[in-house]
């Protein structure tokens, strides 16, 4: 089958290469897995972003466009448009990585497209929310509103270019369904477990590695460690880092940004990682998993995709400190089996069993003359 699709001409497409977030992640190994594909976004800043070695990314005129790669998102009602005018004209399976508008790529009559949708545009569709991440653009609503009235409908009419959705979570798939009326496979996306280490001798630490924005709720987590006084490591930055560290006393620390070897070795030695946010799927508990790290979590959302309660995650149920410190306390009385944890996420969510469920779907849904017929 792979040698079959290695044989088809592939092109890869992804929103925006502006940043390194999870999405960026799933469009990296699905760059290595198709080393023969041509890439496709709108906007590449390669020093910001996924490493691709020496591949050339194809990008559109927005890239022209002067501060496009740091005010990308000021560039909302372009990104359509600016996709539609791509000439993918000579291939014949269109692989879309999204969250918002590489799905509205036209593909030739015959040709295939399958979109890896991380979620529906939330700016689009839960407004209020988003803002709440980002707090220069609230007293814009009015303004934003009236401009995403009309994207609303053009993202309706552009989410029936992709032939299938392949979903990273049940929560995503329903969303899908629940505003473009269009049913999605669900295949939990991998993490690259050669990233990561394993260790079953752990510190006395709790760790977040999390960009630090008002959903994932790291406010929670201060006052819970805050009450409690335990040893807390924050990875990351964000718009709310000053905020958050005005709230800290001196056990919690903020590390910024660390490199991903770095990353790792706090991951393995960590007691616990702490999830606080709604995550539509979330790579960080997979991630602690494969470190043999328990996660202790809001028990909503891609979690309960992932995790298997008192085995390898600890939920709590409401967003609040008391409810945190409860499942600490909870977590600090359980004998984990730091081995079985890593072996779930090896098992489950390692890049071969995410290739191998991708090949099974595109098997089924790619014609048998275009993937076998042309060899």
């Amino acid at each position: 089958m792979r040698d079959s699709l290695f044989a088809v001409k592939i092109a890869l497409i992804h929103d925006y290469l502006t940043q390194r977030g999870g999405a960026e992640r799933v469009f990296e190994l699905l760059c290595k897995y198709f080393p023969n594909a041509d890439i496709f976004t709108s906007i590449y800043a390669p020093h910001r972003t996924i490493d691709l070695g020496k591949r050339k990314v194809n990008t559109t005129v927005l890239q022209y466009i002067p501060g496009a790669t740091k005010y990308f998102r000021l560039l909302a009602p372009l990104y359509y448009p600016a996709f539609r005018a791509l000439d993918l004209q000579d291939y014949d399976l269109i692989i879309s990585s999204s969250s918002s508008f590489a799905k509205a790529v036209q593909k030739r009559p015959g040709a295939k497209h399958i979109c890896f949708c991380h979620n529906v545009p939330r700016f689009l569709w839960d407004t209020k929310v988003y803002l709440q991440n980002y707090g220069h653009y609230k007293s814009f609503y009015p303004i934003l509103e009236a401009l995403f009235k009309p994207m609303r409908n053009v993202d309706l009419i552009y989410a029936h270019e992709p032939d299938i959705y392949i979903a990273n979570s049940t929560t995503v798939a329903d969303r899908i369904y629940k505003i473009y009326g269009k049913k999605a496979g669900v295949i939990n996306y991998p993490i690259n477990d050669r990233k990561f280490v394993f260790s079953d001798q752990k510190e006395n630490f709790y760790l977040v590695s999390s960009r630090l924005l008002s959903y994932k709720r790291i406010d929670v987590i201060i006052e819970a460690f805050n009450w409690l006084g335990w040893p807390l490591v924050i990875l990351g930055n964000g718009p709310e880092r000053e905020r958050l560290e005005s709230k800290a006393l001196g056990n919690i620390q903020f590390l910024g940004y660390r490199s991903d070897e770095e990353r790792s070795e706090l991951m393995a030695k960590a007691r616990s990682v702490i999830v606080a946010g709604l995550e539509d799927y979330g790579l960080v508990p997979v991630e602690a998993n494969v470190s043999g790290t328990p996660v202790i979590a809001y028990g909503a959302g891609g979690v309960l995709d992932t995790q298997i309660a008192g085995e390898t995650a600890v939920f709590f149920n409401k967003q609040t400190p008391d409810a945190l410190q409860a499942a600490l306390l909870e977590a600090s009385q359980i004998s984990w089996n730091y081995e079985k944890i890593r072996d779930h996420a090896l098992s489950n969510f390692s890049e071969e069993v995410f290739f191998r469920k991708v090949e099974k779907l595109m098997q089924n849904v790619c014609d048998i003359t275009l993937l076998d017929g042309i060899n």
